[in-house]
């Protein structure tokens, strides 16, 4: 029995990469984690001078990489984004949906404004550079959507009701993305991150009371870094899991087992 017949099932070695809020952070991660994998990265992101710089790193390293500036929560922006890419790249073989954003405040305080500002990036600007991204996929055959979910997908966390509510959103959406993308050979799957050191985290890493309420509920006893993401993120971008959709990984240490 030869079930492999010599195939590395995770080599994406080739594969043109969309990642959404490649500027920073855990997106600023997974630019790295493709292009060291020998992918060529569009990086996207609203922060134009940042995403740049995403890009320019990459190349200083060797990699391929190149910036595109996106505002998701603009249909419009969006279609530019993807028709520079392709005149680019010519594909997208995978979508990292990254681009997130939050607003800390008492549920009694949310503003309209702040409700539509997260809801725009994290809901609907996921939905609809899926959408358009798709749509590329399917001409070509297929292709991987990883959206990205949160441990704020399962639990509920205090002055965080906005956010919480979009990313429970997006792990429905990928649900239901898989079932209507799955005859166009499309797998849509999602990844929830627990706590990791990035921009938005940072004031809850800096704060030695939260820090240690944090850690204590992680069972690893340890903030996740850019690393442990790489797995995941290489697994489900790979014919590894080409019979496997409408999943969410959580990477988290354990704090979602307990």
């Amino acid at each position: 029995m030869n079930i492999l017949q010599g195939k590395n099932i995770f080599d994406v070695e080739g594969k043109v990469v969309l990642v959404t809020g490649a500027a920073t952070g855990l997106g600023e991660g997974y630019a790295h984690i493709f292009a060291e994998s020998g992918c060529r990265v569009a990086c996207a992101d609203i922060n134009e001078e940042q995403v740049k710089q995403t890009a320019e790193d990459i190349r200083s390293q060797g990699g391929e990489a190149a910036a595109f500036v996106v505002d998701v929560t603009r249909q419009d922006s969006i279609k530019e984004m993807v028709k520079a890419i392709l005149e680019t790249y010519g594909r997208i073989d995978v979508l990292v949906n990254n681009a997130g954003v939050e607003h800390i405040e008492p549920f009694v305080e949310v503003s309209e404004k702040h409700y539509d500002f997260i809801t725009g990036v994290n809901l609907k600007g996921v939905f609809f550079v899926a959408q358009e991204v798709a749509k590329v996929m399917k001409a070509n055959g297929g292709g991987k959507i990883i959206n990205i979910g949160s441990l704020g997908s399962y639990i509920g966390l205090a002055e965080s009701s906005v956010y919480c509510t979009t990313k429970g959103g997006v792990i429905q959406m990928s649900k239901t993305l898989s079932i209507e993308l799955g005859p166009d050979r499309i797998q849509v799957n999602c990844i929830a991150p627990g706590y990791f050191i990035t921009p938005m985290t940072k004031p809850f890493y800096d704060d030695p009371e939260h820090r240690a309420w944090i850690e204590s509920r992680i069972p690893l006893h340890e903030w996740g870094t850019v690393a442990d993401l790489a797995g995941p993120m290489l697994f489900l971008a790979s014919s590894a899991s080409d019979y496997i959709t409408g999943i969410t990984i959580k990477v988290d240490g354990g704090w979602l087992a307990s």
